[in-house]
């Protein structure tokens, strides 16, 4: 059963019916690709592992859906350090997918993740569409997932290290042979996760929906490189790594607007820079259906679940009742009511 989120705490000496009057209640569920959720507000792949580190600030079934860090066929070391670097607004990041492999991760985190009630979205990445395959294969008939996160923003070793994502061909390629091992109705949807570094996001995205994904998780890092002030050398081990934080949230929200307006039906998992419930509301606006927060954990571990609760103030604030509400409000043309919002579309602020 969906959960109403109150937009601000109530004192413990109201009783249940005084705190439905001070505090209209939100009604924060979301739907993706059939599949509900609670609220819209879900972890991003690689910042926190599996959910067991967030547990400790916050109840992870309390949140939307715990995305996993992309699980790969075999175990992985990543990149030689130094492999992170802090940005103006944002971090630098070059770990190169370390994580168990994905039997360590069947026997222990994905048990973990159900065993806490959490709605777990798999996110899973390969080297190549084999690969992919493979790992898909392995997560049929596996309990407690409730979507499967393609990351094609991985280097294609047999293609001179060609980012999958960056290829109409190869990104539909991989997502055909997810899709091909996930195709029983039975199975968790797929969501292929998107890099913006790309001429055109819209192309991309068509190709991958038309080879069978179910959503979108827009976006991935950007590429980017910091250099030493000191030895006047790249900063990361790996020379270059992906940005992340507030710096890209202006390009992921384009992004997200960008491929809504072209796709209006398949649901958006927006992420990129996400930091308070107002950046959570602009990603909605923009197209999405729900939101991941990613590199503000890293300062503030419960932001997840504050993020839920600053959302669901914003909507209350303007009087809105459900998130779906103002799921592509964005796209409206001004003046265009929000129900049961104060004003219209264009006067909100």
């Amino acid at each position: 059963m969906s959960r109403a989120v109150s937009a601000e705490p109530v004192p413990d000496e109201f009783d249940d019916s005084e705190e439905e009057e001070l505090v209209p209640a939100v009604d924060l569920s979301t739907t993706l690709a059939g599949v509900r959720f609670p609220n819209p507000i879900f972890t991003a792949s690689g910042c926190a592992a599996a959910g067991r580190e967030l547990n400790a600030f916050f109840d992870v079934a309390e949140l939307g859906g715990i995305v996993t860090k992309s699980v790969m066929r075999a175990p992985r070391l990543g990149r030689a350090t130094p492999r992170m670097a802090e940005t103006a607004s944002g971090m630098l990041n070059s770990i190169g997918l370390q994580g168990p492999g994905i039997i360590a991760f069947l026997e222990n985190d994905l048990p973990w993740l159900v065993e806490h009630e959490a709605r777990a979205v798999v996110s899973i990445a390969g080297e190549s569409v084999e690969e992919y395959a493979d790992l898909a294969r392995r997560l049929r008939g596996a309990p407690g997932i409730s979507l499967v996160e393609v990351n094609i923003s991985c280097p294609n070793v047999a293609d001179r290290g060609q980012v999958f994502a960056c290829s109409p061909a190869a990104a539909s390629d991989v997502i055909r042979a997810v899709r091909t091992e996930l195709s029983n109705e039975s199975h968790p949807p797929v969501f292929a996760k998107l890099s913006p570094d790309v001429t055109d996001i819209v192309e991309i995205a068509r190709s991958v929906v038309a080879a069978g994904a179910d959503g979108l998780s827009l976006i991935n890092t950007s590429l980017g490189l910091v250099i030493d002030p000191h030895t006047l050398r790249p900063a990361l081990a790996g020379v270059t790594g992906g940005l992340s934080g507030p710096a890209i949230r202006p390009i992921a929200l384009r992004c997200v607007y960008q491929v809504h307006a072209a796709l209006p039906d398949i649901p958006i998992l927006g992420m990129g820079g996400v930091r308070t419930g107002e950046d959570a509301l602009a990603f909605l606006a923009a197209g999405a259906s729900a939101v991941s927060v990613g590199t503000a954990v890293f300062g503030d571990p419960g932001a997840p679940m504050r993020i839920v609760h600053e959302l669901a103030e914003e909507l209350q604030s303007r009087g809105v009742s459900a998130v779906a509400d103002v799921i592509a409000a964005a796209h409206r043309p001004a003046g265009t009511p929000i129900p049961g919002a104060h004003a219209p579309m264009g006067e909100l602020g």
